[in-house]
């Protein structure tokens, strides 16, 4: 009994800290508790790893040793990659040894019931981890003892899980045990026994281990992998837009209280319908403003003019905005602006025509400013219309005394037109000389009909 107080005394320390550090992983500890067999025939002739060695293997009847009550016991922690430490204690009472029937291992003394105590370690190896049928390997070494005579051995072990849920289930296992002295036969031990797993960490207290707990310090729900949804509406905080009001997962778990597809938190009029392109507020006209900010909401115009149509005061088709004579009937082409006519042109030019100079000067004389005044009048009423005047002369006299003339006398007629409130970027001045006859020099009145001043519309 000494020895067994050796045993118990161990599986107690080994329990005692597997308790007292906590692990990251779950269930990396598993006990397992039940009967074993040893059976002292692993070789019908006697010597090691023979050809024979599983002949009588499953010869329960006249090899097996199975004391009935609960023991072996083996505890085993998880490191990692499949593999395990552990230690495991067993108990039995032999009355079968090998072919020999009731004596000791040495067959020197005739004792029945011989008491057997074994203390080993293992190193296993789980092949398939995470499974219902758990089969592993294992390899290491131990203390036997049989009635106070012990001696070392290594073992090598197989076995199989078979897991009932994720902390129970039933283990099989069967080891060769090889003694080191020839007193103590080689021989195999058998067991089966319920396991327990356990060691686990759930921090939040969630029910779902750390290890598979994707928010392992706030409780959560199994389904979200341990993370939580407060507002409970089926859509886990780390993907809910707005985690403390229940929604919708077309709105990513956000309320759409007006039912425009516009999450509240982003809808400026969350209770009207409204568009998603106009952050949820209504547009009655369809102009593109919201009803709020459109100050003609039942009539379609453009943001500019704060959602009203654009007027035309003067009916001309083009808008006061785009008519540069608003209150005066134009034409598009001519933006909104009365257009010069052709027969508009030949009345400027009429007129232009009889403003007269001082001879051989750009002076004009003072009975032209009748005629200067129905073309300042035709001038004003084309206002957005800008004007070239041009200098002719006759022939007579140099080209270039001519050109200077003309260009004087073009140049005189515009500043009277600016003086007489023409504005100035409308006019040019450009003379001509005597290059653009319009008549025959020969004569008196041809060269009369040259000496000319036209106003032409700009090109």
């Amino acid at each position: 009994m000494k020895n067994l107080s050796r045993l118990l005394l161990a599986m107690l320390l080994v329990l005692g800290y597997s308790k007292a550090n906590a692990q990251d992983k779950n269930n990396p500890w598993q006990i397992s508790i039940g009967v074993n067999a040893v059976d002292a025939y692993p070789s019908g002739d006697g010597g090691h790893f023979s050809e024979t060695i599983f002949d009588e293997y499953f010869n329960a009847d006249d090899h097996y040793n199975i004391l009935p009550s609960l023991s072996t016991i083996s505890v085993s922690k998880y490191v990692g990659n499949g593999f395990s430490l552990g230690v495991a204690g067993s108990l039995n009472k032999i009355e079968k040894w090998g072919d020999q029937i009731g004596v000791t291992p040495d067959a020197t003394n005739k004792v029945d019931d011989l008491s057997y105590y074994g203390l080993d370690g293992t190193i296993k190896y789980n092949i398939l981890e995470n499974t219902v049928l758990d089969p592993f390997v294992g390899v290491g070494g131990g203390y036997t003892w049989i009635d106070e005579i012990g001696a070392g051995t290594v073992n090598g072990t197989v076995g199989l899980n078979v897991w009932f849920n994720e902390n129970i289930g039933l283990t099989l296992q069967s080891s060769y045990k090889h003694a080191f002295e020839d007193y103590l036969q080689t021989h195999f031990q058998h067991s089966v026994g319920i396991s327990i797993k356990f060691g686990g960490t759930d921090t939040d207290g969630d029910g779902i281990y750390d290890k598979d707990d994707a928010c392992p310090d706030v409780p959560g729900l199994k389904e979200f992998n341990g993370c939580p949804d407060t507002d409970g509406d089926g859509i886990e905080d780390s993907k809910d837009d707005c985690p403390n009001e229940a929604g919708t997962p077309e709105m990513n778990g956000c309320p759409d209280s007006d039912g425009d597809g516009v999450a509240d938190k982003d809808d400026k009029c969350p209770t009207v319908p409204g568009l998603k392109a106009l952050n949820g507020c209504p547009d009655a006209d369809g102009d593109g403003i919201t009803d709020a900010e459109d100050k003609c909401p039942n009539v379609a115009g453009p943001a500019a003019n704060q959602g009203c149509p654009w007027p035309d005061t003067d009916g001309d088709g083009v808008l006061d905005k785009d008519d540069n004579c608003p209150e005066v009937k134009g034409t598009v082409a001519n933006n909104g602006c009365p257009e010069v006519t052709e027969e508009v042109q030949k009345t400027l030019n009429a007129y232009a025509k009889t403003i007269l100079f001082d001879t051989g000067k750009a002076t004009i004389k003072s009975q032209s400013q009748k005629v200067l005044s129905d073309i300042i009048a035709i001038l004003n009423e084309y206002s957005n219309s800008k004007f070239t005047i041009e200098g002719h002369t006759d022939s007579v006299g140099s080209d270039a005394l001519n050109q200077k003339l003309s260009d004087s006398r073009a140049n005189s007629v515009k500043e009277y037109l600016i003086e007489n409130g023409i504005d100035a970027f409308r006019l040019s001045a450009l003379g001509y000389g005597e290059s653009k006859p319009i008549d025959t020099n020969n004569t008196s009145a041809g060269r009369a009909n040259n000496r000319r001043v036209e106003i032409n519309l700009a090109k």
